[in-house]
């Protein structure tokens, strides 16, 4: 495995603060991550003041949750800015950023995120601009190590795993545009915790979803509700083909150090588990000298079962399992949204989601989670909710994938809500009204009025949101914020990219961060 000293930078190591947002006006060169940007300059942080909702920049005026005893004020002083703006050959997606109890390596801080295949290339060549088949694939696992003075700022960052993928290379046209490659389907949605460090437990794990192909019988035995659901349903539906039929599996990996990883595969008997180590030349094309990359093995349940997606789907169309893990109580808690299955007969697009919890004492034994309990739900189709426990408190926070409402500042686009629960009792995470009425539009009152971002005609997209966290998944902030409650990531595919280029909608495009603040309802 290429050491991170070692390792060259990527195109994803480069951040262009061109890339802004319309309101604030942030404008800076091409630098690498490792100049002198501190992570104060971007935006710096102000106490939140409480404004009418007419008053413009204030989106949104104050909300009350958490049963009545917090509020959320985030206005515009609230802090925000870039924190990566890719290379055209590069994307990033779903960054958490791990805090760990340590300074030395491989802490304080390890980001981790989905990114983009690597490519064989020569060292002269210059990036070849990509593109992804569905803007929500990616193949490779990539981590960085920083410390809290970048935090705004991705790390030098390498790829730690990743897997075989169709893709071909950019081919030149004569004089005209190159044709940009196609990315196929790989690892995506990293998820880091903690092993067992409780018991001493060395190990961290990094769970993440793959595919499996499904068999024909399986499909047609989940076709049946569509035809259940009468011709309308039948008509909306996508019926997928036999042979490209998948559904989405949980994968495991752990590490010691967040750069060589061990692989959750079968043992040689086909039945145990083992763990085997991922080489370097493992995710690149097999060939003299090079063995095939480890055959990851599906993350079981205590019913013996693959933890999956409830439905089947084509290959770039599955849904299902993204979310959060955080420990409490020496527990783990997997949070995630899957598609209910009675809606498994609808399209892809058209299917509604619901919130569902698993639990575990241990992640490395043969069978982790507990069976699935549902939380809440319906909920609207490609819903992502992540969970926490909130900074400092003995609460939930429960942020998630929403639309404003249509006489909020900026009118319904795309947002980030925020909830917290009233205690740590689980059943108040599904006691929460996440969306008004009717659910399918995913429109909120509890946004936080996100600013960064957008096309500048007032679109914006908040996709793969993430936040920082402790060791344990629980809510944690940089050492320069420790009055906020919390750090957020996200993606915006509507953003401009550093080329000017809209060849992709996922590779070149930004990934944003901001804080929040929150406060008792009864402080003076």
């Amino acid at each position: 495995m290429v050491s991170q000293k070692t390792a060259r930078p990527s195109p994803a190591d480069t951040v262009d603060l061109r890339v802004q947002d319309c309101r604030s006006g942030l404008a800076a060169g091409l630098v690498p991550v490792l100049g002198a940007l501190a992570a104060a300059a971007l935006l710096a942080p102000n106490p939140a003041v409480a404004r009418s909702a007419g008053f413009e920049g204030s989106a949104p005026s104050c909300y009350v949750t958490g049963g009545g005893a917090l509020e959320i004020c985030r206005d515009g002083s609230e802090a925000e800015g870039v924190l990566i703006a890719p290379a055209p050959c590069a994307f990033v997606r779903g960054v958490q950023i791990l805090k760990l109890p340590r300074a030395e390596a491989p802490g304080p801080l390890q980001v981790l995120f989905q990114g983009q295949t690597p490519i064989a290339s020569r060292r002269d060549e210059p990036c070849p601009e990509r593109r992804a088949t569905d803007s929500r694939d990616g193949g490779s696992l990539r981590t960085g190590r920083t410390v809290e003075a970048l935090v705004t700022t991705l790390p030098p960052s390498a790829d730690r795993f990743s897997v075989d993928l169709p893709e071909e290379r950019a081919r030149s046209r004569g004089w005209s545009e190159p044709a940009p490659a196609a990315e196929g389907i790989g690892p995506r949605d990293p998820i880091a915790i903690a092993g067992r460090d409780w018991a001493g437990e060395a190990y961290s794990y990094v769970f993440l979803l793959g595919q499996e192909r499904v068999g024909v019988a399986a499909a047609q035995d989940e076709a049946q509700p569509r035809r259940r659901r009468g011709r309308q349903a039948e008509a909306d539906a996508a019926g997928p083909g036999p042979a490209d039929v998948r559904r989405r599996v949980q994968i495991e990996a752990r590490t010691l150090d967040f750069q060589t990883f061990e692989i959750r595969t079968r043992a040689a008997d086909g039945y145990g588990l083992a763990w085997t180590p991922f080489e370097p030349k493992s995710g690149m094309k097999s060939g003299r000298g090079r063995s095939d990359p480890p055959n990851p093995a599906p993350v079981i349940d205590e019913a013996g079962k693959p933890v999956a997606s409830a439905c089947t789907a084509p290959a770039f169309e599955t849904h299902g399992l993204a979310g959060s893990i955080s420990i409490v109580d020496r527990t783990y808690h997997y949070v995630y949204t899957d598609v209910i299955p009675e809606d498994c007969g609808l399209a892809p697009e058209k299917r509604r989601t619901a919130l569902y919890l698993r639990t575990a004492q241990d992640l490395s034994g043969p069978k982790v989670w507990s069976v699935a309990k549902k939380l809440a739900g319906p909920l609207p189709p490609g819903s992502l909710v992540r969970v926490a426990r909130a900074k400092g408190m003995q609460r939930w926070a429960v942020s998630y994938t929403c639309q404003r409402p249509a006489n909020a500042p900026g009118g319904p686009v795309a947002d980030i809500c925020l909830q917290y629960t009233a205690d740590l009792n689980l059943d108040g995470i599904g006691a929460l009204k996440l969306y008004a009425d009717p659910v399918e539009a995913g429109r909120s009152p509890t946004y936080l009025g996100l600013r960064s971002g957008g096309d500048g005609s007032g679109r914006y997209d908040r996709s793969a949101h993430f936040w920082m966290t402790d060791a344990q998944g629980n809510l944690d902030t940089p050492s320069i914020y420790p009055n906020k409650a919390g750090f957020l990531t996200w993606l915006d595919r509507l953003a401009p990219t550093a080329s000017g280029r809209d060849t992709s909608s996922l590779y070149g495009r930004p990934v944003y961060w901001a804080t929040w603040t929150v406060r008792r309802t009864d402080a003076q």
